[in-house]
């Protein structure tokens, strides 16, 4: 097995193959001091004593059959797609063990005539933000809590050089390598997964052009923390993309639910847009601006044939779908710019 060169020129640690890409990657993007913390990074976000399904997730990807050479792949639809021609047979041994990663959240895809709908219209969120983007061409991106890595295709398909999707699910890592052995080397190399939350990422990095974080601030018990690790992963002049469930109110309104919202147990703090704002200003962000904000309509985010468990409609109050099933208001999601100082 190949082996991570270290500081001394030297072979030092073995380096599994679908690491390879992504310890290049590091190593041409300059990012040394990262480079040097993977090796225990990829051991905690792959760990199996952890994650008793791994082994299932990563003998399903290992067990993917070569694929023809001769591929469509666009990045740059709503459903990433992958046309490539299929025997009957093969196209039912991938499917089979796409299923077995399930369930899948993000997409949609479609891959080798195989329909991946996803609990999430992911693509109805991209829509909404990308007229609102600065232009991703040439641009190093990282997508936080990018789930299996859906919007980092549309990163990658929208002309980012470099994108780094961060999840600590293991699931979602497996999940993006299914989907990178359909879509092989079309984004000439430039996106990339690693296993890890945003407290892996070095402190004060001050890299990357463009940072995302979608459907994360809700799950910190300390928010504007997190704040403050996007804004260090920035450089200066670089611009947050944050999208994350609010409420309606003015600068002072936070809710603070009990031990669950929408069934989900590790939700803390729901600001309206406006305290949201403030608490990016806070933050040291410049030209902080909301770009949209929706509820949340169970047409985007339902059950599937490839997410068969309960979904947003059973989160809902039968009797008055704009509140929650313990009473809060239903949904609510907003779409906020902002800018690391030059």
């Amino acid at each position: 097995m190949p082996r991570r060169r270290g500081t001394t020129g030297r072979p030092d640690v073995p380096i599994a193959p679908e690491h390879h890409d992504l310890y290049r990657a590091l190593l041409d993007q300059g990012l040394d001091t990262w480079l040097a913390r993977l090796p225990d990074q990829l051991a905690r976000g792959l760990d199996r004593r952890r994650y008793g399904d791994l082994p299932a997730w990563e003998k399903a990807v290992a067990k993917l059959p070569a694929l023809p050479v001769e591929r469509e792949v666009r990045l740059d639809a709503d459903t990433v797609g992958v046309d490539l021609a299929l025997s009957d047979s093969c196209r039912r041994q991938c499917e089979n063990l796409l299923r077995k990663l399930m369930p899948w959240r993000k997409g949609p895809y479609r891959l080798g005539g195989i329909h991946i709908d996803t609990e999430w219209r992911s693509d109805w969120k991209w829509q909404r933000l990308a007229p609102h983007l600065a232009d991703l061409h040439g641009r190093r991106v990282l997508d936080v809590g990018g789930g299996n890595g859906y919007h980092a295709w549309r990163m990658s398909g929208a002309g980012a050089a470099f994108v780094l999707v961060i999840d600590p699910s293991p699931r979602f890592f497996w999940q993006f390598r299914a989907v990178r052995h359909f879509v092989g080397d079309a984004d000439g190399g430039r996106t990339h997964f690693l296993p890890v939350g945003i407290e892996e990422v070095p402190e004060g990095l001050a890299f990357f052009d463009t940072v995302f974080s979608m459907g994360v601030l809700y799950h910190r018990p300390s928010p504007l923390e997190h704040l403050l690790q996007l804004r260090d992963a920035l450089r200066p002049g670089g611009e947050l993309v944050l999208e994350t469930l609010v409420v309606e109110g003015d600068e002072t309104t936070v809710l603070l639910p009990g031990e669950r919202y929408a069934a989900m147990p590790n939700v803390y703090f729901l600001p309206s847009s406006a305290a949201l704002c403030q608490w990016l200003g806070r933050c040291g962000f410049t030209n902080v601006r909301v770009v949209d904000e929706a509820v949340t309509t169970r047409e985007e985010q339902r059950a599937t044939d490839w997410m068969t468990f309960q979904s947003l409609a059973d989160f809902l109050d039968p009797e008055d779908p704009t509140r929650t099933r313990e009473g809060y208001p239903a949904p609510r999601r907003a779409v906020i710019m902002a800018d690391r100082p030059g």
